[in-house]
C-alpha cells in the first residue's frame, strides 16, 4: 500500500514538473526574443546616428537618409558574413580583416564605440 502511494505521489509530482516546465522555455525564448529586438533597435540607431556610428556618411542603408556611397551598400549581410564574428571583427578593426587606404574608422581599435555597441551594430546589421 505504501509503495503505491509512493509511486502514485512520483507520478503526480513529474506531471506537475512538466506542467511547470514547459512554459518557462517559453517565457526564456520570448525574453531572448525581445531581449534581440532592444539591441537591434538600439543597434539600428547607432549605425544611423551622425555623432556615433555614422554608417550612413560612408553606405546606403535601407530605411537611413542621405546616404553616402564611399563603401559598399549595407545588405544582405547574413550572407556577406555568415561568420558574425568576422562582421564584428570588421567593424571593430581586426588588423586581419583592414583594406588598405580603406577609410573605414576602426570603432572598436580606437574606443570610437564598445564592443557592446558594435555588437547591437552587428546584431542590427543582421536584419538588412
Amino acid at each position: 500500500m505504501v509503495n503505491f502511494k509512493v509511486k502514485q505521489a512520483l507520478a503526480a509530482l513529474t506531471v506537475t514538473a512538466a506542467l511547470f516546465a514547459a512554459p518557462v522555455h517559453a517565457s526564456d525564448d520570448a525574453a531572448k526574443a525581445a531581449a534581440l529586438a532592444k539591441n537591434i533597435e538600439e543597434g539600428k540607431k547607432l549605425a544611423f546616428s551622425r555623432s556615433e556610428g555614422n554608417c550612413l556618411a560612408c553606405h546606403m542603408i535601407q530605411g537611413g537618409t542621405s546616404p553616402g556611397n564611399i563603401g559598399p551598400a549595407l545588405v544582405a549581410m547574413k550572407l556577406r558574413y555568415p561568420d558574425r564574428q568576422k562582421l564584428f571583427n570588421k567593424i571593430w578593426g581586426v588588423k586581419e580583416t583592414q583594406v588598405p587606404y580603406s577609410m573605414m574608422p576602426l570603432f572598436g581599435r580606437n574606443a570610437i564605440l564598445s564592443d557592446d555597441e558594435i555588437n547591437k551594430i552587428v546584431d542590427f546589421m543582421y536584419t538588412l
